[in-house]
């Protein structure tokens, strides 16, 4: 088997996977697609690969509810931070050295999943989302551009505000579709998403798609707390050997 069919297989399989844990618990896909794929790749091709199939899954989730236009409205300043943000750090993530942005996606993964499991919680006021939003935007862009991961920390500040199920689900579908969106244009306009990787990437939207409905069937048969405790595990074992990796190639 060649080197592109090789690539092509592993790319595949780790959609699926990605797109399988995002239908159990219903988040997940860019964060499981980013930290196994930079085990291989180098961050910056990692991100050009995962946004196709993040933006696409994450477009039904914004688009379903009742209050789009509302939400869009409420969260517009934290998604002009989020846009500002990526732009200001994609060179972190696109520069000659790896390890730095490496390191830093390993940090902020095995952060979510110390998270997750904590199962910490907090609330915000409403009327300090005026002034907390923008900078919560602007710090996920921030880490959207130097690793390629926005969970943290606009998830669980949305998680903080105490928005109603289907509100929070809308909100948090925005953020997933603006930050993959905003990467994709900052990728683009620094050269990094090439014919190449944009195939990659579009072979990688089907096996997601796959994962996502396959992942929707399981969640009937398990108990999602479960499936979720040991996702974030796995997140702090793989984040932590991307430190790991890191470290030891910053001092070889």
């Amino acid at each position: 088997m060649s080197d592109a069919a090789l690539l092509f297989a592993a790319v595949a399989f780790i959609f699926l996977f990605a797109g399988l844990v995002k239908g159990v618990i219903g988040v997940g896909l860019p964060t499981v697609a980013m930290g196994l794929l930079s085990v291989a790749m180098p961050p910056a091709e990692a991100a050009a690969i995962m946004v196709l199939p993040a933006v696409v899954t994450n477009l039904w989730q914004m688009a379903a509810g009742p209050a789009l236009a509302v939400l869009a409205r409420r969260f517009a300043l934290m998604m002009a931070g989020v846009v500002v943000g990526t732009f200001a750090t994609i060179g972190l993530l696109t520069g000659t050295s790896t390890s730095i942005a490496t390191g830093a996606l390993g940090s902020v993964l095995a952060a979510y999943g110390f998270y997750g499991i904590a199962g910490a919680g907090f609330e915000v006021r409403r009327k300090s989302e005026r002034y907390l939003s923008p900078l919560i935007g602007l710090i996920t862009g921030m880490l959207t551009g130097a690793t390629g991961v926005f969970v943290i920390p606009v998830v669980p500040y949305l998680s903080s505000l105490k928005l109603e199920k289907e509100e929070l689900i809308q909100s948090i579908g925005i953020s997933a579709f603006v930050c993959p969106a905003a990467l994709w244009l900052a990728l683009a306009v620094n050269g990094k998403y090439q014919a190449v990787v944009a195939g990659t990437s579009l072979v990688a939207l089907l096996p997601a798609l796959i994962g996502m409905y396959a992942g929707q069937h399981v969640r009937r048969r398990l108990q999602p707390a479960v499936f979720r405790r040991w996702f974030f595990c796995g997140l702090i074992a793989l984040g932590g050997y991307m430190v790991f990796r890191s470290v030891r190639h910053a001092y070889a």
